[in-house]
């Protein structure tokens, strides 16, 4: 997050590094969990492009937790379970977090690229050529036939990400105030991981409340 700012980090009323956002010269590369309707108007007026990666709602859920409980011990699985079928989470209810991105990636396609995780777990190669070529920077051929693209995949890999020090050691205090490991940031990255933490009874309440959610609009997991 030195490389990539986060725009909802640090608080730019209390952190010196705020100011350093918009020293940044452009093109700028900055990273949010905020949904669409929270993005600045400019935005989309100035043709900034949105890379936006959503996940399979239960996986969601499940990293949210594990992160979570790190800041609050006594959150709980079944309360966060609760709370995340209501609707309620820092913001606002994935689906809606989700639907926002994707109607308008609809919309303007050239402008707001929409990306499951899962499909980037299941072909990373194709997804950062895809990547490359929506922010206007692709491989050159002999980049390709040099295996560039591969190179870019190992480098970015979850695996490679975990092992650096700076991710795998320290501690950072992001939420000022709240210390938490590097490493908390790098948990598993494993699609699927809900499976081993919801019973039956949970993964069909949110699977039906996210199929009712998306009904008709053409976005499914």
């Amino acid at each position: 997050q030195h490389l990539v700012p986060f725009l909802e980090l640090p608080d730019r009323r209390l952190h010196p590094l705020a100011d350093d956002l918009d020293a940044l010269a452009s093109p700028r590369l900055l990273a949010t969990h905020m949904p669409l309707s929270l993005l600045a108007a400019r935005v989309g007026a100035l043709g900034c492009r949105v890379v936006y990666m959503c996940r399979e709602p239960k996986d969601v859920l499940v990293s949210y937790w594990h992160f979570a409980s790190k800041v609050h011990a006594d959150f709980s699985m079944d309360m966060a379970f609760e709370l995340f079928c209501d609707g309620v989470s820092s913001y606002g209810p994935i689906w809606d977090h989700n639907l926002g991105y994707w109607r308008q990636s609809m919309t303007e396609p050239r402008r707001i690229l929409f990306l499951k995780y899962e499909d980037m777990m299941a072909d990373p190669t194709s997804h950062v050529k895809m990547l490359a070529e929506f922010l206007r920077v692709p491989f050159s051929d002999d980049e390709v036939r040099r295996g560039v693209v591969e190179e870019v995949v190992d480098l970015c890999s979850f695996d490679k990400l975990k092992s650096l020090p700076v991710n795998s050691s320290g501690v950072s205090d992001r939420f000022v105030g709240v210390p938490i490991q590097n490493s908390s940031y790098f948990r598993t990255g494993r699609v699927g991981d809900w499976a081993t933490h919801f019973t039956q009874e949970m993964a069909e309440k949110l699977d039906a409340i996210v199929e009712e959610k998306f009904r008709g609009s053409g976005l499914r997991f």
